[in-house]
């Protein structure tokens, strides 16, 4: 692995060992907020499954959509075998990265063609499940912020290829709308831009070129609080600590919550996370 994948490896190895310890004595049937009709024990299954599809996929290096998703989980009989089987596929992981090239060509279902797509995105799946899992257990969650920030990037450059399993992504179409997040503990700052045929980030500055138009429009009235926003460069903007906007954007967290700082045009802001669950 490259020196930028190598810590992401580590971090799914990390965030792997975390959720497997939070099953120790945990009731496998208590439900999970983030994951409406699931139990911890769906959630387990679902993100040691997961993690041994992407396996798969990066040992065989495919080339084209696969056919389908069936792979040999292995599913304990017993209960409390769970953290064990777990714990195997966080293991297979790490073989696994050890033996791919991550800049090696592959299909992905995002935006970027390399065995690298599936490690980064084996890393936030597997982070936000932990999450998923503490919340199922009442307790609180701490993301690093470098790697939320991260996770947030993720998150955004790949949100507009996600309409096979996300179909609502297709409604997020504007007329060059702009919406900025900010995360205040790390300074990142993410500007998406909808278009009539489309959605994606725009890239650092290119915000500016809108900044004139969204001022105006604020001098006019036309969106409640968009003068604020104005002054971001953005017709709407939502700033927080990374790990919060990493929740907000994976629907586990409402922008209503005093972790953030809301602005602009409440109904884009609306229209963005009605389209973009994913």
């Amino acid at each position: 692995m490259t020196a930028s994948g190598e810590w992401r490896q580590r971090a799914v190895a990390d965030e792997t060992a975390a959720f497997v310890a939070l099953l120790d004595g945990a009731d496998l049937s208590a439900p999970v907020p983030g994951c409406p009709g699931w139990t911890l024990l769906d959630l387990v299954r679902h993100t040691g499954g997961v993690q041994r599809w992407f396996c798969v996929l990066l040992r065989q290096g495919v080339q084209e959509p696969p056919r389908t998703r069936d792979v040999e989980l292995r599913l304990p009989e017993r209960l409390d075998a769970y953290p064990a089987w777990l714990a195997a596929g966080g293991e297979e992981a790490a073989r696994t990265f050890g033996g791919i090239d991550p800049d090696a060509p592959m299909w992905v279902w995002g935006a970027d063609p390399h065995a690298r797509f599936w490690v980064r995105r084996m890393l936030y799946e597997t982070l936000v499940h932990r999450t998923d899992a503490e919340a199922a257990l009442g307790l609180p969650s701490v993301i690093d912020p470098a790697t939320a920030a991260d996770g947030v990037d993720e998150f955004l450059v790949n949100l507009p290829f996600a309409t096979p399993f996300a179909p609502g992504v297709a409604r997020l179409r504007g007329a060059g709308e702009v919406i900025r997040f900010r995360a205040t503990d790390t300074g990142h700052d993410w500007y998406v831009q909808l278009r009539a045929d489309g959605f994606g980030l725009i890239a650092a500055g290119a915000h500016k070129r809108v900044h004139q138009g969204v001022h105006q429009g604020a001098h006019q009235g036309v969106h409640q609080g968009a003068h604020k926003a104005a002054h971001e460069g953005a017709h709407a903007s939502i700033r927080a600590p990374a790990a919060d906007l990493l929740l907000l954007l994976y629907g586990r967290l409402d922008r209503a919550a005093d972790a953030f700082a809301v602005a602009g045009d409440q109904r884009l802001l609306t229209h963005w996370f009605d389209s973009s669950a994913f």
